[in-house]
């Protein structure tokens, strides 16, 4: 989970309240993966977060939907079964440089932001650093980011994400995986997946 929205060159925010967000977001992220992804890359979609804090399960919740996708060069790490989070997320980024050859990664998870901007997605160039918003120190991650903000930051941030409303994160965890497989459906049907670049099987 990260505190403050990231400092990028571009970036869009959706609210998921709005009829047309779904629409919105797919249309974003498709025009992203498009503008910033080489064919030769690998593709990691790295949900963060652990399903042990309803409001740090966003990105778990994402992954777990997303598991089923099959495209040859796209990576889904970040389940409900094997989330990635603060202690293992040092880990996980080693192991990408071990196992993929020049990735790009797309990091997605919560944040906390201001009480009227809850429900709203944000789909970004450049990375964030998670665990910001929890006091811990992690390096930043991702070529792209998707976050959600699932509640409000204030005092006692810890306890604010164990207590944030389950369908507020379902909803965005619905959008959010439905945007994504519709968008590399849209990207494998316009020829850009090749061969993955993938060191180790």
């Amino acid at each position: 989970m990260n505190l403050l929205k990231p400092k990028t060159k571009n970036q869009v925010s959706i609210d998921t309240k709005n009829p047309t967000a779904l629409h919105q977001f797919t249309q974003a992220f498709y025009q992203y993966l498009c503008e910033y992804k080489q064919p030769h890359q690998p593709l990691i979609l790295l949900c963060i977060g652990t399903d042990r804090a309803t409001g740090d399960s966003l990105g778990p919740l994402i992954g777990y939907k997303l598991q089923t996708v099959t495209y040859k060069n796209v990576y889904i790490h970040g389940t409900l079964e094997e989330p990635v989070h603060a202690k293992n997320l040092t880990k996980t980024l080693e192991s990408f440089e071990q196992n993929y050859e020049d990735p790009f990664i797309i990091a997605i998870d919560a944040c906390l932001g201001k009480m009227e901007h809850i429900g709203f997605v944000t789909v970004g160039e450049g990375s964030i650093k998670p665990g910001a918003g929890v006091n811990k120190d992690l390096p930043p991650v991702g070529d792209l980011f998707i976050t959600g903000i699932v509640n409000f930051s204030g005092f006692m941030d810890v306890l604010i994400l164990q207590n944030t409303r389950l369908g507020v994160v379902m909803k965005m965890a619905e959008l959010i995986a439905f945007g994504i497989r519709h968008s590399l459906w849209k990207y494998d049907q316009s020829s850009n997946f090749i061969s993955p670049s993938l060191i180790h099987p």
